[in-house]
């Protein structure tokens, strides 16, 4: 396994406007604010996490709306937070808790820059706008997570994977495989 690509999908993950937090996502019940909302829990968990903390120590502290009034600024805060954690020295060398056990912060790395890229395909889709996630990032996510994809799937954590064919560019199979339907 190499190192995740953290910083890449951050980079696919386009604002929203003013205007546009209120509106649906291709996530059932999710406006783009909740999913703005999810992602920025998860980078600001990432520090504490990597540092060595449990979910327990983490506690409820980002439980509920971390963005505020001010949902780009609370998400760039989250995001930067996140980036500067992932960039430490030894950062990928420990292990991580999460809500099924202990991972290396490497596999820790590489799933959440596959939530980052997929989320960001979410929020694009919801505002009309092309597929973000590189050709680079979706090939790299596709080669090293497909073993884990699988597995995941009946969790819940994604819809059953959708067909596309063999010549569907790497972007649209990576979100296909994740049970979204590229356009």
């Amino acid at each position: 396994m190499s190192s995740p690509p953290h910083g890449s999908a951050l980079d696919v993950f386009d604002a929203a406007g003013p205007g546009d937090w209120a509106r649906g996502t291709p996530c059932t019940g999710w406006s783009i604010h909740d999913l703005v909302n999810h992602l920025a829990v998860e980078q600001l968990r990432a520090p504490h996490l990597l540092a060595g903390a449990t979910l327990d120590e983490v506690g409820t502290r980002y439980d509920g709306d971390v963005l505020g009034d001010d949902p780009l600024s609370g998400w760039e805060k989250a995001s930067a937070a996140a980036r500067e954690a992932w960039l430490s020295p030894g950062a990928l060398r420990g292990t991580v808790h999460v809500s099924f056990g202990l991972v290396p912060a490497e596999e820790y790395g590489w799933q959440m820059t596959l939530d980052l890229a997929v989320r960001g395909w979410d929020l694009a889709t919801a505002l009309g706008r092309p597929n973000p996630v590189p050709d680079s990032l979706a090939r790299r996510l596709l080669d090293v997570l497909r073993p884990m994809i699988d597995d995941w799937q009946g969790l819940g954590l994604f819809d059953p994977p959708v067909a596309v064919g063999r010549s569907a560019a790497a972007p649209d199979r990576l979100v296909a495989l994740l049970g979204r339907r590229p356009r």
